[in-house]
């Protein structure tokens, strides 16, 4: 197979992947925090990192994947400012922070199955490790923290070319998101432990040195990677925001406990934003999609997959419903013309697959270029030299690292019936009629638009259908 090559954010280059130990890769994506539901920008990290981990799996490694829970500790800026995003969520449903917890724990795990994302080794609770994250405190207090009085924080000048992983970004400088405590010696220094303030009321806390409180954010993740992974492991990945401030700290902690210039990880990994029209998707505005909005509007988990998987994961990707509609129409005639080939059985062909499969090596040997893979794949169905068989047989290796299900799924699964479908038999027979002016005239991608809207609206229009319906209801 092809060598693997990956970009480094640490080095700001791409390196050939060495892992440390072939039989057993070991990799740590920052997991959600589990106040609220996945928005449809968290959920591309983990596609990234689920065709990560299938490449380097179909490549003939093992692997252990940990992706941690956060359910204590994040604060809601990224820095030290505001309240622990937990028990705001909590407060504000008047609901038991576990319970919170538990109930959008479960809600991302279901999203991750929708999307076929494989699960990963174990999915560590940031509150089932609070004594490591302790004793992991009381291991550098001495040297690299400083005591104020709501609580213990990381001295930044400490420790070897703080901030290194952020660099020099055209997003704007880290310190830009870090608001002023008083008493911080440096702007840049970060809680390792916050103590509860004289009357203040959390559900989560616990005793410490530094007083009954809660965890930094920052901490679990030094601790839990190095629980699972070791003190030196292969990847760390996690979304683009993490590079400016989360990312250096856990290095800086890494640092601190190691007593090295060791990150703690050979290769730090980041996918980028996924953006409207307003800016990078988030959860501030209190506006945001998550991935059941989709499936409400009639739109398969997979076609958002597929969606993400036509943008190189380093790339920003603008979400659009139009650029949804495009995505599940492709997946729809994807998953039509494997139908159609099961259906011609065991034709001989006179040309081999195998250079389908070398070319699909390439790309995603060349840092996970899906983009450059996918057009790999229409070729194969389409080349009418390899048998059937073999073009399915190839398509395994396709379908194991893009985890399209293109093998399993059928044209009913993607029949997704959007909530609120509005069906006018009227208005369908107006839409049909632009529909065919659009074609004798060649504008197929007019044509195209009107059928993914009627798709939208319920509406699967059937070109080719023996019986001559122009449509059916989708129920």
């Amino acid at each position: 197979m092809t060598p693997l090559t990956l970009y480094n954010s640490l080095t700001r280059s791409l390196e050939l992947f060495q892992p440390a130990d072939p039989e057993n890769v070991r990799i740590y994506s920052c997991g959600p925090t589990v106040y609220h539901y996945a928005h449809l920008g968290n959920l591309r990290a983990y596609l990234f990192t689920d065709t990560l981990g299938r490449v380097l799996t179909w490549k003939g490694h093992g692997l252990t994947h940990i992706i941690n829970i956060t359910d204590v500790g994040h604060l809601t800026s990224d820095a030290d400012a505001g309240d622990d995003k937990m028990e705001a969520a909590a407060k504000a449903s008047g609901k038991d922070i576990w319970a919170v917890a538990e109930y959008y724990t479960q809600a991302f795990k279901a999203n991750l199955k929708d999307l076929n994302v494989r699960d990963p080794s174990r999915f560590p609770l940031a509150t089932d490790h609070v004594d490591g994250m302790i004793a992991f405190g009381e291991a550098i207090a001495e040297k690299h923290c400083y005591r104020l009085s709501d609580g213990l924080y990381f001295d930044t000048s400490t420790v070897p070319d703080y901030g290194r992983l952020a660099g020099t970004r055209d997003d704007g400088p880290a310190e830009g998101r870090i608001q002023s405590v008083a008493g911080k010696r440096n702007a840049a220094d970060f809680a390792i432990w916050r103590t509860s303030a004289p009357g203040e009321n959390r559900q989560m806390e616990w005793d410490s040195p530094w007083g009954r409180g809660a965890p930094g954010w920052h901490l679990e993740c030094s601790v839990m990677s190095r629980q699972y992974l070791g003190a030196h492991f292969d990847i760390h990945t996690g979304g683009i925001d993490h590079r400016e401030i989360h990312h250096p700290n856990e290095i800086a902690q890494n640092q601190a406990y190691s007593g090295s210039a060791d990150s703690g990880a050979t290769l730090w990994m980041h996918n980028n934003f996924l953006v409207d029209r307003g800016g990078k998707m988030s959860k501030s505005t209190g506006e945001f999609l998550i991935l059941p909005a989709l499936v409400e509007r009639g739109f398969h988990p997979l076609a958002y997959r597929l969606m993400c998987l036509q943008a190189h994961y380093r790339s920003e990707l603008e979400f659009s419903w139009y650029n949804l509609a495009a995505a599940q129409t492709r997946l729809k005639r994807l998953v039509q013309t494997v139908a159609a080939l099961r259906a011609r059985g065991e034709a001989k062909g006179a040309a081999s697959a195998a250079p389908y499969t070398e070319r699909l090596d390439a790309a995603l040997s060349d840092d996970l270029n899906t983009p450059r893979a996918l057009p790999v794949l229409d070729e194969l169905l389409a080349d009418k030299r390899v048998s059937p068989a073999d073009r399915l047989a190839a398509l395994a290796d396709f379908d194991a690292v893009l985890g399209l299900g293109l093998l399993t799924l059928s044209r009913e699964d993607l029949r997704v019936r959007p909530k609120a479908a509005g069906i006018d038999e009227a208005g369908i027979a107006e839409r049909l009629s632009d529909r065919r002016d659009a074609r004798a005239a060649k504008d197929f991608p007019r044509s195209d638009a009107i059928r993914d809207e009627l798709a939208t609206l319920g509406v699967e229009v059937m070109d080719g259908d023996p019986l001559g319906w122009d449509w059916k209801v989708v129920l």
